[in-house]
This record gives C-alpha cells, structure tokens and sequence, in this order.
C-alpha cells in the first residue's frame, strides 16, 4: 500500500466526490479514479459504493477512513519533527556545568532556551570539572558545556559567556568580616580552604592571584565542591577566594567581600568543534542572541567553578 493511494482515498472520502477530490489533490480523475481501484485491489475489498448519482463509503471504507486519517497525521507529525530537528529546532541537549553554575546560570540558560525552542529537551549533568566535560564533549556524551576555560585538549570550541572577579568568602565572626574591601595582601598568614581538584580552574586563578601578591596561599583544607567548601569556610576553618557568582549561595554564618587585587575567572560554553549539529548551532545561537539583547539578568551570571 502507497502512501500515496492513502492520501488519494482520504480526500474521496472526505468529499465522496472524484472530481472535487481531483481538484483538491491537482490531479486528474481518471489517475484518481485507476488509484482507488488500485488500493481496492490490493485490499480485496470495495471501498466505495458507486452510483451515477453519488459515491459512498462502505463499511469497510469506514474503517479505513479512520485509520488513513490517523496514519496520516502520523506521517505528517514524523516529517515536521525530521525537519525541527534537522533545523537544530527540535531535539535532546545534554548539558554538563561546572560548580555553581548550575545555581547561578542554569535557570537563565534553561528559560532562554525554553522560550526560543520551546521542543528542545535539556538533560542536566552538573558539578563537572572543565577536563572531565571535554572529554565528555569529545566522546559525545555531552553536547554542551558550561566551564572554565582553558579547555582541556583538543578540539572543543568555546563562547566566552562572563569574566568574573574572584572574591572572599569569610565567616561571619572573621577578623575581615567588617571590611567592605579586602587587599589579598591581607590574607598572608590566613588558612586557605580549596578545592580538591588539582584541575581546578578556581584553585588556579587564586594561587596566581596570590603570589602576584607576594605570597603562596596555605591550604589548610580541601573541599570536593562548592558547598562542602563554603560550609567549611562558614565554620571558621579557613578563609576561601571564589568566583563572584557563589554569592547565589547564600549560607548562614559566612560573608563575601570584595578584593582589591584579585584576578578575574571567565566561564563559557563549549561544544566539540566540527561537530555539524545542528541543534547545538541553535542553542549557542539562541544563547547568543539573549546574551546580546540583555534578556539574561546579569549577563548570564557565571558559576563558582570547582
């Protein structure tokens, strides 16, 4: 059975008329007429009761006009979903974010592309340092990053969505807590609270920040994420220097302040070069597109990174 024969009989049931069905279908009626007896002779069965006055359905052609109509509206929705995802409009994006961008971008990101391509599926990984989601960019399993340049080897693409001061987190009771700026000098001879990651992007913006200062950070504790070491630093165990946007964070018993000194931390995305997905094109274009309009507060505020 051809597709083709389906529509043809669909429009002669719909009408119960060859000509009107030809003309709706810009064929002739005999083509449509040798159709019809082709499909009926495949069934073994007659569709239509024909008369010199009228055609109708039979029982048969009943049935067949229901399950033509569901059919074909199947097709129909197949073909616009093959062209969505062909046209990068439709489709799954798994999405990997470093630290806290998960609390601080994720729902901006999430809102904008639920807005502009509203059967685009997000499939979330978080808290993943920036090598492990270039080697999940490489492989495939990630189809989108938000991390902390560099990238890690080869091939990997990346879109520049902030650059951040680093700021300090003290607890509450801290000497440094009355302050409303912090020289990094200032913090010589303090116990430092860091990330556990030798890859961290964080770890690494501080130690150079520090020694551009004059000394090396004494790291007194490790932390496996951003909210083990926030609730460490909370404790009055040590002080830390994180991205802007932990202050998303907010926990009792600790306090951010700014510093006078400190280097800046960017965040972007990332996706595999030359990977012609056109659904990744769409969503970094739609991102984009926000980015430039102002329509994500905050510029797309970046996460605390591990």
């Amino acid at each position: 059975m051809e597709l083709r024969h389906l529509r043809y009989f669909a429009a002669v049931a719909e009408t119960c008329h060859f000509g009107r069905a030809a003309d709706q279908l810009h064929v002739a009626q005999p083509a449509l007429s040798y159709a019809i007896r082709q499909l009926e002779g495949e069934l073994d069965v007659t569709l239509f009761n024909r008369t010199t006055r009228q055609v109708a359905l039979t029982a048969a052609g009943e049935f067949l006009q229901a399950e033509a109509a569901r059919i074909l509206a199947g097709v129909d929705d197949a073909v616009r979903g093959v062209r969505r995802i062909a046209a990068g409009r439709s489709g799954l994006i798994r999405l990997g974010l470093t630290g806290t961008a998960a609390f601080s971008h994720l729902p901006r990101i999430a809102r904008v592309v639920k807005r502009e391509l509203p059967d685009v599926a997000l499939q979330i990984r978080a808290d993943l340092l920036t090598p492990e989601q270039c080697d999940g960019l490489r492989t495939g399993a990630l189809d989108l990053g938000v991390l902390r340049p560099p990238a890690v080897g080869q091939d990997i693409e990346l879109r520049t969505i902030e650059v951040e001061p680093l700021v300090l987190a003290v607890s509450v009771d801290h000497r440094l807590a009355v302050e409303p700026v912090v020289s990094l000098s200032d913090l010589r001879v303090e116990p430092f609270i860091a990330y556990g990651s030798r890859d961290s992007a964080v770890n690494g913006a501080v130690i150079r920040s520090c020694r551009a200062a004059g000394f090396v950070p004494h790291r007194e504790h490790e932390a496996p994420g951003t909210a083990v070491l926030l609730s460490l630093v909370a404790a009055g165990l040590g002080v830390a220097v994180v991205p802007q946007s932990v202050r998303s964070l907010p926990l009792a018993g600790l306090v951010f302040r700014d510093l006078l000194d400190a280097q800046t931390i960017e965040l972007a995305l990332a996706w595999r070069s030359g990977a012609d997905n056109p659904l990744v094109d769409a969503v970094v274009g739609v991102l984009d597109a926000a980015l430039l309009a102002d329509a994500i507060p905050e510029a797309l505020p970046t996460g605390g990174s591990l």
